[in-house]
């Protein structure tokens, strides 16, 4: 059986590490890369920390409009899959890169997998919300990471091909949490363990308007404790064209970086107060760690998160932010939510059934 799985970003890097090992014990995977993510802070370096195998397809799509991303994406994969079809085409989660790989297989008439399918923030302005929701009505095989994903599909009239599988992402998180571990602690950034905040911000809400980012600033300012901030390229690029990044860095206690790998990001987590995101993976990454989470959005695809009462959501909202920094106790017990740990051999166990 041949699967061409194709992938563009971070949590897609983190989603294939466990999945690509398991499909190749019994399989033939073709790995296309499209270069959504083209700094090689966040592309290259989670291929090597991972131990992905090397793309056979290295698209270097690089910056741009989604349109414009999306068009050159589909140029790219097209070829792939009409030159060698494979039994199977494989996306993963909600981003450009998974849009276009759903297209591209159902213009060329080829089965088409979703990992993390169902997922929904019940926001269609979203555009992660579109990506998913397309994808997931163009798929044959969907791989759902919990009861509540298999619902919502069930919803919308999606039934055949619904596994509900488990979270590759805990699969991940279990692979590789000890290796983070004995990496270099926070005392290289000049932060104590359990003292400090850790930050991500990326998504087009947070990002494309000087409004939103003056929020974002706000809520940087309204930090009650040392903070640890791996800047996206695009947040830092937006921040310095609308002269606020130098705001910025006068925010006392914040460490502002480039982007770090993922190994290094977990060491970091592991170790932090508590995690402040407009990210869905790490919001799930700081579930598996034990880290209380605020998420800077109004909705969540993770809801199982928020009502266990290991993540709140906050918006960008400066006085929010501050109140939930005031009380980030967790409940006692935390439940299994995201599966055995073991979601990509139940994914491949499908994908060679044909399910």
């Amino acid at each position: 059986m041949r699967v061409v799985s194709i992938v563009g970003n971070r949590p897609q890097f983190v989603k294939a590490a466990p999945l690509s090992r398991a499909l190749r014990t019994r399989a033939r995977e073709t790995l296309v890369h499209t270069g959504q993510h083209y700094d090689p802070e966040l592309a290259d370096l989670f291929f090597d920390e991972l131990g992905i195998p090397e793309p056979d397809h290295a698209l270097g799509i690089g910056p741009g409009a989604p349109l414009g991303q999306l068009a050159e994406m589909l140029r790219g994969i097209g070829p792939i899959l009409t030159d060698d079809p494979p039994d199977v085409v494989l996306v993963y989660g909600d981003t450009t890169t998974t849009l276009a790989g759903a297209l591209a297989a159902a213009k060329t008439g080829l089965r088409l997998a979703h990992v993390e399918a169902g997922l929904r923030s019940f926001d269609r302005s979203m555009p992660e919300e579109q990506n998913r929701v397309v994808t997931d009505h163009l798929s044959d095989l969907l791989f759902c990471p919990t009861d509540a994903a298999v619902s919502n599909l069930m919803r919308e009239g999606i039934t055949r091909g619904v596994h509900r599988v488990g979270d590759v992402m805990f699969d991940a998180h279990l692979l590789f949490a000890q290796v983070a571990a004995a990496r270099p602690g926070p005392d290289r950034w000049g932060l104590r363990a359990g003292e400090y905040l850790l930050l991500t911000v990326h998504r087009a809400a947070a990002t494309d308007s000087r409004a939103a980012l003056l929020d974002l600033v706000a809520v940087l300012e309204a930090l009650d404790a040392p903070a640890l901030f791996p800047v996206h390229p695009r947040t830092r690029h937006r921040l310095e064209g609308e002269g606020l990044w130098e705001r910025a860095e006068r925010v006392p206690g914040l460490r502002l970086l480039p982007p770090i790998g993922y190994l290094d990001f977990t060491r970091a987590l592991l170790d932090a107060r508590a995690v402040l995101t407009d990210s869905g993976g790490v919001q799930k990454e700081a579930f598996f760690a034990g880290v209380p989470c605020l998420t800077l959005r109004t909705e969540t695809e993770w809801v199982e998160t928020v009502e266990a009462g290991f993540n709140r959501l906050v918006a960008m909202d400066a006085g929010a932010v501050r109140e939930a920094l005031s009380d980030l106790a967790l409940p006692e017990d935390r439940p299994d939510l995201y599966g055995d740990g073991d979601a990509a051999g139940a994914t491949a166990e499908v994908l060679l059934a044909g399910a």
